[in-house]
């Protein structure tokens, strides 16, 4: 099965805590990489996203550490949508 990542910015405006996190993250632009598979079709090309990484810290930040982090799909959507909605 042929399967490929891609990378994103996602955007967080106020801290954000992810179920498996030890604690919130603060706010800011994190880079998340997202493993794909290719969906066998015969009318058109498509990919299912499989798998998704956050890094951490934020992009902003200065630190000597990085680490990726796997996280599921539908949590990240879940905070983000909180994340984006007016107050």
């Amino acid at each position: 099965m042929t399967s490929r990542t891609t990378q994103t910015v996602v955007r967080f405006s106020s801290p954000f805590y992810l179920p498996g996190f030890d604690g919130a993250q603060p706010a800011g632009e994190y880079r998340v990489d997202y493993d794909e598979e290719l969906i066998d079709s015969v009318s058109r090309l498509a990919w299912r996203r499989v798998g998704a990484f956050i890094h951490l810290p934020a992009i902003a930040a200065q630190s000597s550490t990085q680490q990726m982090m796997p996280i599921h799909l539908s949590d990240l959507e879940t905070v983000l949508e909180k994340d984006h909605k007016p107050s």
